[in-house]
């Protein structure tokens, strides 16, 4: 029997209804599917829709994904689908682990294009990162600065700056502002962190709020402050120094297995593990970037797959290739294009 994720051509079975996530990176036409299932109870949230729709970003996408418009679609693996609506339905991160350059993070990019969910809040972590670098920034010095030039008795004083004008939400405290519709946020490379990250971002998600205590402590004097947020050009009002979700955000981290998660963290998350692309899932990926070209380059697309698992190379790197191939890079000398395939195809664990 074929499955929906796999099938072509006449044998194509439709998706499971229940999908509202197909994986083929097509936008939806149907209002449905547009309009999410409800939450379960346990992960319905009480805050207050204070913001406008996200903007779009239809130039990042298609620069991650390729056209939109391109036949035959990809044909996301079934496993992958079920993994992403469920963490859909269930309102839970989605933690997606699998080798570099698999496609972990073109996930978050075919959610956001397909149930058109606007902009991709991106948070890409590193040793250094912090969950308060996640939730927002305070330019304390900065106020400072911009007070001391307000001398009382002289224009000056007329127009101090608030203080949220010294404060910018990240990408993880925007995605918990007031939303009608559940922003798309990307979490990558998790396993880069500090130890204890990962449990001080769940216990944010699992909560679905938190504090600002700059904005706190003067909620008193100044209930509302208007704050710039992670999108560009765009604020957001928030209230007694506290964000509350109003829908829970899509989250989708990102993980190359180079550590482990702590029981708990695991335990909130919904896990897949990306499997290598076949054939027909990266003709998709080449056609969707060159449409042109991938008929005539499967061949390169299977010695790409052929390599062995030590030597695997990320997805871009076959766009690489590609696209040297198009413009016709040593046409008439293949010597000489093997040699540039074996710099250009040096497996990521071979050093200089």
């Amino acid at each position: 029997m074929t499955s929906p994720g796999n099938a072509t051509g006449a044998d194509r079975r439709p998706p499971p209804p229940w999908w509202s996530y197909r994986g083929d990176g097509v936008p939806a036409t149907n209002d449905a599917r547009i309009q999410l299932p409800d939450p379960p109870p346990w992960r319905t949230f009480r805050g207050n829709v204070s913001q406008q729709a996200p903007p779009d970003d239809d130039e990042e996408v298609e620069r991650r994904l390729g056209r939109a418009d391109t036949r035959p679609v990809r044909q996301a693996d079934p496993h992958e689908c079920d993994m992403v609506n469920a963490a859909i339905r269930l309102r839970r991160p989605l933690l997606v682990t699998g080798n570099p350059g698999v496609g972990k993070a073109s996930i978050a990019f075919r959610l956001s294009r397909e149930l058109r969910l606007g902009r991709v809040l991106q948070w890409p972590i590193t040793s250094r990162t912090t969950l308060r670098s996640g939730l927002y920034e305070y330019d304390a010095i900065g106020r400072a600065q911009a007070t001391n030039r307000a001398v009382p008795g002289t224009a000056a004083s007329d127009e101090r700056p608030s203080i949220g004008d010294f404060i910018r939400l990240g990408p993880v405290g925007t995605a918990l502002l007031g939303s009608a519709r559940p922003r798309v946020l990307l979490v990558a490379e998790l396993d880069k962190s500090d130890i204890d990250l990962p449990d001080e971002l769940m216990r944010v998600l699992e909560n679905g709020e938190y504090t600002v205590p700059e904005l706190a402590r003067l909620s008193r004097w100044e209930p509302e402050v208007s704050v710039h947020t992670d999108d560009p050009d765009r604020v957001a009002m928030v209230r007694h120094g506290r964000i509350h979700c109003h829908e829970f955000p899509i989250v989708v981290i990102t993980s190359n297995g180079e550590r482990e998660f702590s029981p708990d963290f695991l335990c909130g998350c919904i896990l897949l593990d990306l499997k290598p692309p076949n054939v027909d899932d990266l003709a998709a990926m080449v056609r969707a970037h060159l449409p042109d070209a991938a008929d005539q380059l499967r061949e390169l697309i299977e010695d790409f797959l052929n390599r062995p698992a030590s030597d695997a190379l990320a997805r871009d790197q076959l766009l690489n290739a590609v696209h040297l191939t198009s413009a016709g890079i040593y046409a008439d000398d293949k010597e000489a294009w093997q040699g540039l395939m074996t710099k250009i195809w040096r497996p990521p664990s071979v050093g200089r």
